[in-house]
């Protein structure tokens, strides 16, 4: 099992830049692959990004188009910690926020998009964007 829980969020000004965080515990030998979502009110739940740790400081990354340019995931695997760079946010990016593993065990450069990849989900953090 791996325990994921978000923190960062908050209220922000359009424009303006928050970090979100994901700390892993648990089986953390599983986060390989992990992903950044989100679900606006009355919404599906979105990708946002998608990174994957290929060995030493190689990683992989993916992203929306709608964040491309204004996001950034990264990690920290010695405190298996994943984060969100978000700046220049608009009031559309306001949701709730979740990290997502998708559980392998073994390193990989494929990335996934589809919220069915992955097993394991954090509690969210919320994110409001005002005009």
């Amino acid at each position: 099992q791996v325990q994921l829980v978000e923190s960062g969020g908050g209220l922000v000004q359009a424009g303006g830049s928050l970090r979100l965080s994901c700390a892993a515990s648990g089986q953390t030998s599983r986060t390989y692959t992990m992903g950044w979502f989100r679900q606006a009110p009355g919404k599906e739940r979105e990708f946002v990004a998608a990174t994957s740790w290929t060995g030493g400081n190689t990683y992989s990354a993916d992203y929306a188009d709608s964040v491309k340019g204004r996001f950034t995931a990264s990690r920290d695997n010695a405190k298996n910690t994943l984060y969100l760079q978000m700046n220049s946010l608009k009031p559309e990016d306001t949701a709730v926020y979740y990290c997502a593993s998708r559980g392998n065990t073994y390193r990989s450069s494929n990335l996934y998009r589809n919220v069915f990849e992955y097993a394991y989900w954090g509690q969210g953090t919320q994110v409001t964007v005002s005009s």
